[in-house]
């Protein structure tokens, strides 16, 4: 396991942890255990000789001796060690060929240490959250629960060596697209994007209010990080803002994300996650006409996605969607 410590007042340099922790500070704990004990466990199932022997060794190699993490990882994306198993039987191609490179997801960690701390400067009510690194079945790059940040390395640090022939021919149009965008270069600000989720409360139950959900973690991510991901959506949105603004007016209020959210290009513009955009976009005309940055920053943080009116206030007040 890796500490990573902030400090708590503004202008001090990242401490040793046993000093921070005399300090008051707030940690961000990031443990990656997980990584070694998945390819122990992958190796064991490749040697066992019946189905029931692969799930026996799988299920005690890994699931049992994992960390809260991966409990947690299994609870959000609804992982068995039969989803395991189903994708390593399926794509052997791919999880030899993406072994060498989940070593790589530890190097994020010295860009993530100042990020971090940044994050405190900016934010001073940063709450405790853990970050982990685990090795999923291909369903999430990164997601939470509750204060925990859930990384799949076996997608966030892939790149075009890693084979996926075998896959059928809509994953396998899906990872192209997703390894072009560089995602081990952008671990870091996934994995910043993901600690603003553990910041934010309140169930959403419509498009609008999920998209400022995002957009709102994507902008916060841009202001500690400096950049934002290098997907379709960030530079498709602006060049296509009116078209856009006027399809998701039609939707918001509803409670389907299809063709807006989560990998999903099935609308008329065939660009994924172009909700992610909106959202961005209404967070950054909040912020914009905002006199107080350091206050509409804690605004959007906690906003309290279970109340209507307040998410109607934000999305208002940013004057995104008012011409």
């Amino acid at each position: 396991m890796r500490r990573l410590a902030l400090a708590i007042s503004l202008g001090l340099g990242l401490l040793a942890t046993s000093a921070v922790a005399q300090s008051g500070s707030t940690p961000i704990q990031l443990e990656d255990g997980d990584v070694a004990r998945f390819w122990t466990a992958y190796d064991a199932v490749r040697a066992a000789d019946t189905p029931e022997a692969q799930k026996a060794e799988f299920q005690r190699l890994y699931i049992d001796a994992g960390t809260p993490g991966l409990a947690a990882f299994m609870e959000a994306k609804g992982y068995t060690a039969d989803t395991w198993l189903n994708a390593i039987r399926a794509y052997p191609a791919y999880w030899d060929s993406v072994r060498p490179r989940t070593a790589l997801a530890s190097g994020a960690l010295t860009r993530l240490e100042g990020h971090l701390e940044r994050f405190k400067a900016l934010y001073p009510d940063l709450r405790p959250a853990g970050i982990y690194f685990e090795v999923g079945a291909l369903r999430s790059a990164g997601t939470t629960l509750d204060d925990k940040v859930l990384l799949g390395v076996e997608m966030a640090t892939g790149d075009d060596s890693v084979d996926i022939s075998e896959m059928p021919a809509g994953l396998q149009r899906f990872f192209a697209s997703y390894f072009a965008s560089k995602p081990l270069d952008n671990l870091d600000l996934l994995a910043v994007h993901e600690v603003v989720h553990t910041q934010q409360r309140g169930e959403r139950s419509t498009l609008l209010a999920q998209a400022v959900y995002e957009g709102v973690a994507d902008f916060v991510a841009e202001q500690v990080t400096g950049r934002m991901p290098d997907l379709a959506y960030v530079a498709y949105g602006p060049a296509n803002d009116p078209a856009i603004k006027a399809a998701f007016r039609r939707d918001m209020a509803g409670e389907d994300f299809s063709g807006w959210l989560y990998n999903s290009a099935d609308n008329a513009f065939g660009v994924r996650d172009l909700g992610y955009y909106v959202g961005y976009a209404i967070t950054r005309g909040y912020y914009d006409r905002a006199s107080d940055k350091a206050a509409a920053l804690k605004t959007m943080i906690e906003l309290n996605y279970s109340d209507p009116a307040a998410v109607q206030a934000f999305v208002e007040a940013s004057g995104y969607l008012a011409d």
